[in-house]
């Protein structure tokens, strides 16, 4: 019994040891492009479905669905995320493009199927190991549920939300140097 024990805990040991060696001698990937490590995405998934599950908020999104509160997620929506998940248009900006991981384009593929508590917590907290930030000490509650009131409902929305929708651009899209900033490019 006692080789028993002993060969676990050498099995733990030298486990810790050759995981602590790959990651200090940079073994691991830090770099953005590079492929995932076998079972990385699997455990980020199930990590981020657990806490989901344990910590969203079931139910309704508290604010009614008005033009005022749609606009109003709109108007953060084109100014906080954008950037990354791209305006109506569904054109991934080049900043979304380096991205690891890949932020989904949501002007393309939304994220209406979620539950509002859902949406409301990945605004709010963010996401770990992914380039998702959290929103939760930049903006308020009330400012968090009407991004996730339009996101809700981005792919049915009244006509004056539909239209402050289709006027998001997306500023940070690919494009040649601006003729104004030429001159600081040129050889």
């Amino acid at each position: 019994m006692k080789g028993f024990l002993f060969g676990i805990l050498f099995t733990v040991g030298f486990s810790t040891l050759a995981a602590y060696i790959a990651v200090a001698d940079g073994l691991v990937p830090a770099n953005a492009d590079g492929k995932l490590l076998p079972g990385e995405a699997w455990a980020a998934r199930t990590s981020l479905h657990a806490t989901l599950r344990r910590e969203a908020r079931p139910g309704a999104n508290p604010l009614p669905a008005t033009d005022a509160n749609l606009i109003a997620g709109i108007k953060l929506y084109g100014a906080d995320c954008a950037v990354c998940h791209g305006a109506a248009d569904g054109k991934a900006s080049a900043i979304a493009q380096g991205l690891y991981q890949r932020a989904p384009q949501l002007g393309l593929h939304g994220v209406e199927n979620d539950p509002p508590g859902v949406t409301f917590w990945k605004l709010k907290h963010g996401i770990r190991f992914t380039g998702m930030p959290a929103f939760g000490a930049q903006l308020s509650d009330a400012q968090l549920w009407q991004m996730t009131l339009f996101l809700k409902n981005m792919n049915r929305l009244p006509a004056r939300p539909e239209k402050a929708w289709r006027a998001v651009k997306n500023l940070a899209t690919i494009s040649p140097v601006q003729p104004k900033f030429r001159r600081y490019f040129r050889r």
